[in-house]
């Protein structure tokens, strides 16, 4: 097929053409920027531009043409599109070509480059397994594919003579395969046993990756879909000292606040506590407070300071339960998204509980790579984005970069995940320039599991308190009553308890262990008094709760009420 230009992609509302030439240059820009951040920046560029290098072979133009009408069905080159989709092989001549400049090199400038070609092999399927469940290299089958159906001795001829120059010069620069190289001996000199070595050295690969894959979505959608190009951000974010300062402004609303309390003060303290190592070297942190001390601005006010002290790109909250991201969420926004045509575009959160209708461009773009400078999101899609197979999830890592990573209720870490956790905040934090801080009431041991598997190394002071005991003993609100029978409470028996209580106190909170529990108390309650009885669950959507939760705090205080509760939101009702 003769033709003067090279397809990569075709826009459907204009049959608009985007070459290969200007695709693959776009994608390693990108793919280079987003790896600077890890000291990859070479690397991005190349597997940037050889990941659609064999778009350039004329099987793939034929199908490529065919598909999209370009070429008519009684045409000569046309070929059944349909049969063959998923058949082309575009992805390996490109991971050939860096393998091929490999071979006669030192073992160790091999390894590199065969992570390189890893990624660019990858680039459509997920990260491929080197060796199958057999045990055979299949790594190395591919990239012994022959010629005929990777096309890379068609594709070196058809390329244009500035991209070939681009590649070779980039492949033969000593800081290209350099930059693993020194990356994988940073990794070897901090980690204690081989194990963790390559656990690192596969983070490493899959953050390159990552880098890559964003690269390639976001050039082929900017393309594709040019009036979503205004809703992106990439990057051109509010600056962190103005955001420092909006959260400022309100702790000086807190002062002046008439009725203030001594748990108040004690939040003030906290939260000063914070502000106060936010200039600290990067790091692993340990936030203890005890339930009720204002852990949601206080870490805020760490990670906001932080980030501007050490010019990061973006702080992401990791929440377990989505029963309580969505609130934590708003008071943040409420308080950084002054203005309008901001709403969404600081604080975003991606989690399953948000609804596609009010979601709308910024669930669809924004959240395909976390595009915004505050995001909040489950410890589900956290693990996701660190292990997860396919692309999506992988997209997003590069992310975690450069960043402020907050993990709220940190003690829910599920036991089956300790070590892989441990593994992968010791390389954000050694080798991608973040800082992780862990949030809890109850710190879990993680300094303290078997080493060999991977821990996190951190000491009493990464704590941000300076006087925990003293803390918790400020902060106690509860006194704990042995209530215990040997033949358990029937629910009447918990709903009459709950009415005393409220008599005694003016309001009652009963936590359950289930929401089949939940709603048997709540029922009993409406029927035994005319106190309000309110009854929150997991089942219900977001904005529902929400308007619940609203209705609650505005009667605390001021009339009696009765809320049960199974204790999976728990902490969503106390803080």
């Amino acid at each position: 097929m003769i033709q003067e230009k090279y397809i990569a992609h075709i826009r459907k509302e204009d049959k608009d053409k985007q070459s290969v030439k200007d695709h693959i240059k776009n994608v390693s820009n990108i793919s280079a920027c987003n790896a600077s951040k890890i000291g990859l920046a070479k690397a991005g560029e190349l597997i940037g531009l050889l990941h659609d290098f064999g778009k350039y072979s004329e099987t793939f133009q034929n199908y490529f043409c065919s598909a999209t009408g370009l070429i008519e069905q009684d045409a000569d080159e046309y070929v059944d599109s349909n049969g063959l989709k998923g058949k082309i092989d575009h992805s390996t001549a490109g991971s050939q070509y860096i393998w091929n400049f490999a071979k006669g090199k030192s073992q160790k400038e091999q390894i590199a480059a065969q992570l390189l070609a890893l990624c660019v092999a990858s680039h459509h399927s997920g990260l491929i397994d080197c060796l199958t469940i057999d045990g055979e290299n299949d790594f190395n089958r591919r990239m012994a594919k022959s010629d005929s159906k990777t096309h890379l001795g068609e594709v070196l001829n058809k390329a244009e003579p500035e991209i070939i120059e681009k590649i070779e010069l980039l492949i033969n620069e000593p800081d290209c395969l350099g930059e693993i190289l020194q990356v994988l001996k940073k990794i070897a000199q901090t980690e204690k046993n081989e194990t963790l070595v390559r656990f690192q050295a596969g983070l490493m690969i899959r953050m390159l990756y990552s880098c890559l894959i964003d690269a390639d979505r976001l050039d082929t959608a900017n393309y594709e879909n040019p009036q979503d190009i205004k809703n992106r951000q990439n990057r051109k974010y509010i600056s962190w000292e103005l955001l420092s300062n909006r959260l400022e402004d309100k702790y000086i609303e807190f002062e002046c606040h008439p009725n203030k309390t001594k748990v108040d003060t004690l939040r003030k303290l906290i939260s000063d506590a914070c502000l106060g190592r936010s200039d600290d070297k990067m790091g692993v942190f340990t936030l203890t407070v005890p339930t009720g001390g204002g852990k949601t601005l206080a870490s805020l006010r760490f990670a906001l300071h932080h980030a501007e002290k050490h010019k990061l790109d973006r702080i992401i909250y990791v929440i377990p339960f989505t029963s309580i991201i969505d609130q934590n969420a708003q008071v943040v926004r409420d308080i950084l998204e002054v203005e309008k045509h901001e709403e969404g575009r600081i604080v975003l959160e991606h989690h399953s509980n948000l609804m596609p209708q009010i979601q709308n461009w910024k669930n669809k773009i924004l959240t395909e790579n976390w595009d915004a400078p505050i995001i909040y999101t489950t410890s589900v899609q956290l693990l996701e984005t660190l292990f997860g197979g396919g692309t999506r999830s992988a997209r997003r890592m590069h992310q975690l970069a450069n960043s402020v990573i907050v993990f709220d209720e940190i003690q829910t870490l599920p036991i089956k995940t300790v070590h892989m956790f441990c593994n992968a905040v010791n390389y954000l934090t050694r080798h991608c320039n973040s800082s992780v801080v862990l949030c809890t009431a109850t710190q879990p041991l993680l300094n303290k599991v078997d080493k060999n598997k991977g821990r996190i190394n951190f000491e009493k002071a990464n704590e941000i308190m300076p006087d925990i005991e003293t803390l918790f003993a400020d902060l106690k609100r509860v006194e704990v009553e042995n209530k215990i029978k040997p033949q358990g409470w029937e629910t009447d028996e918990i709903a009459s308890l709950a009415i005393e209580q409220t008599n005694d106190s003016g309001s009652c909170l009963v936590i359950v262990n289930t929401k089949k529990n939940a709603q048997a108390v709540y029922d009993a309650c409406s029927k035994m008094t005319e106190y309000p009885v309110y009854h929150l669950s997991t089942s219900m959507c977001p904005a529902h709760r929400i308007v619940k939760l609203t209705e609650i705090r505005g009667k605390l205080g001021k009339e009696p009420l009765i809320c049960v509760s199974p204790s999976c939101i728990f902490s969503f009702l106390i803080y």
